[in-house]
């Protein structure tokens, strides 16, 4: 499997790999004449291989990221650097325009400020017709179709302070709109992308206006208030429904189908990816995996009314993970056994998926069933496997506590499954950022220990509940 390019990839950090990569070789390195062979295959090295050429070591640079060649990743770059954008990093702006519209709209970390948007708005009331951006920020129709009328190339200008298209705004911004769907329109008809977006970080899928619309996310964004209105609007004009990005920010929680019934409408699984798609290869996923790990998603977390809707417009019951780490190489089947999720696995056997697990399998969907009698049957006299499960699925108790399945993660608890594993983070790190304060208590219960920071932002659980907004459980634990 090919590695993925890192944050924000430059040109010449590539080529210093690749120059690296050269001297090493040439130097003898064991490491370097590994990685070189292995990234090279079928491609054969130079003999002897200190014959290595600067172009040689080009080519396995771009190997290794996925490129057949050195002029498609210079291709690949060059593309990113019209798309990559970091909205998060930007901080606070004197010019109350610029302000506005960084405090009215998601950039994925955190909730957006849409109180503070709207006192700086009730302050500058010219704010809301200061540009292209700010228009569409607040939905003002009527004040767009002026503008563009008179200049039609904003409509597809980027500007403000994350460098983007007045659709995106549109679509991202949560602040009170006047008429926001009557600015889609007025956008679209001007010559606006439907399939409008940037690539964070850089990196692929994109986040689209079409993303927007839909919300979502780890930290459970709030959609757009026309949220289903405005995706229908977007896909009549063009949006391609295959949307990577809205697929896995809804995927993360809930169980509605609204979404999904309006992706499915539009194409979603079929077709070739749109544009997007061209821009990005092989890093964006052909539309068939995406409806197929659509399937997996919904079978990962238990999504019973997602799971009928896939099935029942002939999404595949017998979908497998493939090279998608996240799902673990798993069919949906599989996953919904794991994750004691009976009546989704209900659906998908008689869909026509079969599979039974065994070994640390069956274990492991006994106990996220809650099933003690079969738990003991499972184990008794067999404290191998025991060990074994202990080993190899460390995550058990903190997927249980993800799932809010308080009885799975007290079983866990009694097999010796350690409530404070770190991976990298915490169960009561997931319940408290969830707000899934029963589980939070039951945890605390457990020995949990709430001053733990978590390895990736060093923060305790306290403070996970704070930024995702789950005041409840923060007072509780506060």
């Amino acid at each position: 499997m090919a590695n993925r390019l890192p944050e924000n990839p430059s040109l010449d950090h590539l080529k210093s790999e690749a120059k690296r990569l050269l001297r090493d070789v040439r130097a003898g390195e064991v490491l370097a004449l590994a990685t070189a062979g292995g990234w090279l295959r079928p491609v054969p090295l130079p003999q002897p291989p200190s014959d290595l050429r600067l172009a040689d070591a080009q080519l396995i640079v771009a190997c290794k990221y996925g490129f057949t060649s050195w002029p498609r990743l210079r291709a690949h770059l060059k593309m990113v650097g019209t798309f990559a954008r970091r909205p998060q990093a930007v901080g606070p702006s004197a010019d109350p325009a610029t302000e506005f519209l960084r405090l009215a709209c998601l950039t994925y970390q955190g909730p957006p400020s849409t109180e503070a948007a709207a006192r700086l708005l009730a302050a500058h009331p010219e704010t809301a017709g200061a540009s292209v951006w700010t228009m569409a920020a607040v939905g003002d129709a009527a004040g767009m179709a002026r503008l563009v009328a008179a200049d039609p190339a904003s409509a597809r200008a980027c500007g403000g302070p994350f460098g983007w298209e007045p659709l995106v705004y549109l679509a991202f911004s949560r602040v009170a709109q006047a008429d926001a769907v009557g600015a889609a329109r007025v956008l679209l008809a001007a010559g606006a992308d439907p399939n409008a977006g940037y690539l964070p970080e850089g990196l692929g899928p994109p986040f689209t206006a079409l993303t927007g619309a839909l919300g979502g996310g780890e930290l459970r964004q709030p959609p757009h208030p026309l949220g289903l209105e405005l995706a229908r609007v977007l896909l009549e004009a063009g949006a391609d429904a295959n949307d990577g990005q809205a697929l896995y920010n809804r995927g993360v929680g809930g169980d509605d189908t609204g979404y999904l019934e309006l992706l499915l409408e539009f194409g979603l699984g079929r077709g070739d990816g749109g544009p997007w798609k061209a821009r990005l290869g092989r890093v964006q996923d052909p539309p068939a995996r995406m409806l197929a790990n659509t399937v997996l998603t919904a079978a990962l977390r238990g999504q019973a009314r997602r799971m009928r809707c896939l099935l029942a417009h002939g999404a595949p019951a017998g979908a497998k993970g493939g090279g998608h780490l996240f799902f673990g190489g798993h069919t949906a089947l599989e996953l919904a056994l794991l994750g004691g999720h009976s009546q989704v696995a209900r659906l998908l056997a008689d869909a026509g998926a079969r599979g039974t697990p065994g070994g640390p399998d069956a274990v492991e969907a006994a106990i996220m069933r809650g099933d003690r009698g079969e738990l003991e049957r499972l184990v008794s006299g067999d404290r191998a496997l025991l060990r074994r499960l202990r080993h190899e699925r460390r995550d058990l108790l903190i997927k249980a506590a993800e799932y809010g399945r308080v009885p799975a993660v007290r079983l866990a608890c009694a097999l010796g499954f350690d409530v404070n594993a770190r991976l990298p983070s915490t169960a009561l790190h997931k319940a408290a950022r969830a707000g899934d304060l029963p589980m939070v208590r039951a945890l605390l219960e457990l020995g949990a220990d709430r001053s733990l920071r978590e390895f990736d932002h060093g923060a305790t659980p306290l403070e996970w509940a704070r930024f995702a907004g789950q005041a409840e459980v923060a007072e509780f634990l506060s």
